[in-house]
């Protein structure tokens, strides 16, 4: 069965929910409800990366993310840590959390893949050519997309990273147009090869794009349920998504509808 992971953003600036779950309670019964929705995994940020977002300091992110971790793991929820610094990771994991994803794929801290080889945990490797900002430049973002992760798994054991603990992500928004997304799901069939996929299209610009113009953020949920299911049968190892419940229901139905080599979800 495709692995959810329920977005919680413990920031002020997140594009989609920044300043909701702040507070430590807000978090920790918000994490509570996407899992009782669905969530295999809740993925914990404390840095927004939308466009024009400022890094912040490892110590800030640290403060905000490592009571939330603390916590879940406390109520038996399990936890991804989503960031780029190294030190957030190896305190996130110390905390309980059971997976690193990192949207830079180790590139932005050069110690974050002696984290992951140390501590043994799942990794997520997104495709990271700079950032959201950057300006996208392809002739084949497929063929290219691949090649760039494959070279990055490739360092990544040479430093002693496991190749099971290896989950790539192609990056949907960062350093892509729309079209470029739209031909990295088509061809998702190319990446699953190299490696467990996740997929992150929760509630992007792109989906937006199929909206009427200011439809709010909460109107790209079903979109993005379709995105997950038909990202499922193309044999993505998971989904990482603001409404878990949606995603639920549309995984259930896929898996439904191609059962083979897939367990029946009990109810």
């Amino acid at each position: 069965m495709t692995a959810i992971l329920g977005v919680l953003n413990v920031t002020p600036d997140s594009f989609s929910d920044g300043g909701r779950w702040q507070r430590l309670d807000d978090a920790v019964a918000h994490a509570a409800r996407l899992r009782a929705e669905g969530a295999d995994l809740i993925d914990v940020g404390g840095e927004s990366t939308r466009p024009g977002s400022l890094a912040i300091d490892p110590d800030e992110e640290q403060a905000r993310v490592l009571p939330v971790i603390r916590a879940l793991g406390d109520a038996g929820i399990p936890v991804s840590v989503d960031t780029r610094n190294s030190a957030t990771a190896r305190a996130a994991v110390e905390a309980g959390a059971t997976m690193i994803n990192d949207v830079s794929g180790g590139l932005h801290d050069p110690q974050m893949a002696v984290v992951a080889a140390e501590t043994g945990v799942h990794f997520v490797v997104m495709h990271w050519r700079g950032g959201v900002d950057v300006e996208p430049h392809y002739r084949d973002v497929v063929s290219e997309v691949r090649a760039e992760l494959k070279a990055r798994l490739a360092e990544l054991l040479v430093i002693g990273v496991r190749r099971e603990q290896l989950i790539i992500d192609p990056g949907l928004g960062f350093a892509k147009t729309a079209e470029h997304n739209w031909q990295l799901l088509h061809g998702l069939g190319e990446l699953t090869p190299l490696a467990p996929v996740l997929i992150g299209a929760s509630r992007k610009r792109f989906i937006g794009r199929l909206l009427p113009d200011n439809a709010p953020l909460g109107r790209r949920d079903a979109p993005t349920a379709t995105i997950s299911a038909l990202a499922a049968a193309a044999g993505a190892w998971g989904v990482r998504v603001h409404d878990v419940a949606a995603t639920r229901l549309a995984l259930d139905v896929e898996a439904h509808w191609n059962p083979r080599g897939r367990h029946e979800r009990s109810r």
